[in-house]
């Protein structure tokens, strides 16, 4: 897979005045596009609520909501039964970033305490200054994105679903192609929660978290469901599995794989079944999983998102 665009001019951008807190198909659509035509749309996202952590220090003190996603894109010619795809061109960030902690919230929720945390961090071309002495290269990449559902309306912070969502893969950067199903005319997609820098499953809840541009294009695929989103980088294809428990997530990413090279590639079944188990890597995905949490504990996972990678040179 290559990539033949470069910065330059963006033929839509939607401001982060078009930002949402849910994927559907329940409000009227920021821009109609025809996809194919290679027409870049930039989805500019907010880091309002950092801000506002980060000036009272007190979640009772926010005045906007957490995770906007910007959109959504209404595409000519998608129906249910079809698969969007999202080519990631590049992601502009802005001058600085955000680590956060949250209370009650991540792998590090007991040792972090009942107060909020907070930091800016500047972002310049010497890199991501994390702290006085850890400065790291960006390696931008969008936390949120996905299609509407088929009814009712999809959070934008968690779980993760079939039509995307806060899946926070690190995956979802510049080159890469992500693929979501349409559920309904149209498929709505929007896109948020730009990071400028994660770590892998994003176990602390936040990553460095940015205001910037994601800048894509859109492409259809004509009767391709799909029961979960996939990833196409330069080297791999990414199944993304999603369950409870995890073995679920597990079994159901791993068949998604195998379907791809039995029916798409038409494999034989014992060189899929024997391939897989020699390089279908498995790992966890984003912290947000797959059910409904309880509203008494809305930060607390149910489920699991898993990640299965499958090298694009045994195709």
């Amino acid at each position: 897979m290559t990539d033949s665009h470069r910065t330059g001019t963006i033929d839509h951008f939607l401001d982060k005045s078009h930002g949402k807190f849910g994927f559907g198909a329940d409000t009227p659509p920021a821009l109609r596009i025809a996809p194919g035509t290679g027409e870049t749309i930039g989805f500019e996202t907010s880091d309002a609520v950092y801000e506002q952590l980060h000036q009272h220090h007190d979640m009772e003190k926010l005045t906007v909501g957490i995770n906007p996603v910007t959109g959504p894109v209404y595409v000519e010619g998608a129906e249910p039964g079809d698969a969007l795809v999202v080519t990631i061109h590049e992601i502009r960030l802005k001058e600085h970033g955000w680590s956060v902690s949250i209370p009650g919230t991540g792998a590090l929720r007991r040792v972090m305490g009942d107060t909020v945390f907070t930091r800016q961090i500047p972002i310049d071309a010497d890199g991501v200054h994390v702290t006085e002495r850890h400065v790291f290269d960006a390696r931008p990449m969008i936390g949120c994105i996905g299609t509407a559902p088929a009814e009712r309306v999809n959070s934008t912070i968690m779980p993760s679903y079939p039509q995307g969502g806060n899946m926070d893969l690190t995956e979802c950067r510049p080159g890469s192609r992500v693929y979501l199903p349409v559920m309904v005319p149209g498929a709505y997609l929007s896109i948020g929660d730009i990071h400028a820098l994660m770590a892998e499953g994003e176990s602390s809840f936040v990553a460095i978290e940015a205001e910037g541009t994601a800048v894509v294009s859109i492409d259809l695929v004509k009767n391709m469901p799909l029961r979960a989103p996939r990833v196409e980088t330069a080297d791999e294809w990414i199944f993304v599995g999603l369950g409870d428990p995890v073995q679920e997530s597990i079994t159901r990413g791993y068949e998604d794989m195998f379907a791809f090279l039995t029916g798409q590639h038409g494999w034989d079944l014992g060189d899929a079944y024997s391939v897989m188990s020699a390089v279908g890597h498995t790992r966890l995905g984003g912290p947000t999983g797959s059910g409904e949490p309880d509203p008494l504990h809305p930060f607390a996972a149910v489920g699991a998102v898993t990640i299965h990678r499958l090298p694009k040179n045994v195709l």
